[in-house]
């Protein structure tokens, strides 16, 4: 029997499916062809359900799929997390205390990775900030007594300036940290690394059609039968589609949205997406969408870019080569790269919404 976590009711995804037989917060176009056969799974990771979807195979074939599946995303939860006794957690135990410590293998990658997405990004994509993170403790949003952190100690944290060119690699598996504030939390890039392992896996085992929604970030490879995947991306102040786009073979959309993690306190709102540079929550952007085939790139690139905000999104995305993008700005203004205006279809746009297409990245 399948391992099916319970399912969330706090949160909202950034992107929905579209179908027109199944009423439900996640929709697919088409989906409901009686003739594509399909087998579903959900594991509980990361904070959030991951849905898998695999299709043009057996039943057998997906339950060893699902069952291996399980296994991989319970230990990248596991050891990925900063809250949990796993792998990540031990090592920023070792940060604190330690100039010069070794990284488990399965860690290196996710390291010497953002190390370089860091950099590209100017430093807007910073997993160092966990001593931040956990000041705000938004893992505690829903509380009635959710409350900023002294602005003291966020400004003490600030000037700290942990960055994850603060880590050096001294030796294969040994990292030296010149900056005691460091403390790793992989929030903004883990999940999509993980679906982009998720996926790779799956074809190793003869899988190639398959779509995992992890919270409203999907992936997919293959197609739905002759027709590619349809999705849509949710409005971040309401609950309808905004506009819809089709995904193709081995692309991922994901989305940064400030209606994620957010709470009140004295008739000013809080959310979870944090600027590195001062310490508080952005205030220039309500969402934004990034596609492309890396998962883990998507992933990190949304939160960049979200971070950045109006003024330097465009020069980050050059950066991370990062070509379809859609912002939603504070005003709710929309900001598309022209790949991206290429391939979308407005659903339920405000009317006062400007579009605003850049210029060619």
């Amino acid at each position: 029997m399948h391992k099916t976590a319970p399912r969330l009711t706090h949160k909202r995804p950034a992107i929905a499916y579209v179908a027109a037989c199944l009423l439900t917060t996640i929709f697919l176009l088409s989906a409901c062809n009686p003739v594509a056969k399909k087998h579903t799974y959900s594991i509980f990771a990361f904070g959030t359900l991951v849905d898998i979807t695999l299709y043009a195979t057996d039943q057998q074939q997906a339950d060893n799929a699902f069952s291996q599946l399980q296994q991989l995303f319970d230990k990248y939860h596991q050891d990925w997390s900063p809250w949990t006794s796993g792998d990540l957690a031990q090592l920023n135990k070792k940060l604190e205390t330690q100039t010069t410590v070794s990284v488990p293998p399965h860690l290196i990658p996710i390291i010497q990775t953002s190390i370089k997405l860091s950099q590209q990004s100017d430093h807007y994509y910073n997993p160092a900030i966990g001593q931040l993170i956990n000041l705000w403790k938004f893992h505690k949003y829903q509380d009635d007594n959710a409350r900023p952190p002294d602005d003291a100690q966020i400004k003490n944290l600030v000037k700290m300036n942990p960055q994850m060119s603060d880590l050096v690699f001294s030796a294969d598996t040994q990292i030296t940290n010149t900056n005691p504030a460091v403390l790793l939390n992989f929030g903004a890039f883990a999940k999509g690394y993980a679906i982009k392992l998720g996926l790779e896996h799956l074809q190793t085992l003869g899988i190639h059609s398959a779509v995992i929604n992890a919270g409203g970030d999907l992936s997919v490879i293959g197609q739905h039968d002759d027709r590619a995947w349809n999705i849509g991306i949710r409005h971040p102040r309401n609950e309808k589609i905004l506009a819809s786009i089709e995904v193709r073979n081995n692309e991922s959309v994901f989305t940064s949205g400030d209606y994620e993690r957010a709470y009140t306190y004295q008739s000013r709102r809080f959310h979870h997406i944090l600027d590195p540079k001062t310490g508080y929550p952005t205030t220039d952007m309500q969402s934004v969408t990034v596609i492309h085939t890396d998962a883990g790139l998507a992933d990190a690139a949304a939160t960049a870019l979200f971070v950045a905000g109006r003024k330097n999104w465009y020069r980050i995305a050059k950066k991370m080569n990062i070509r379809q993008v859609m912002l939603v700005d504070a005003n709710g203004d929309i900001h598309l790269t022209p790949d991206m205006e290429n391939r979308l279809k407005f659903l339920n746009k405000s009317p006062t919404s400007r579009i605003i297409v850049s210029k060619e990245l």
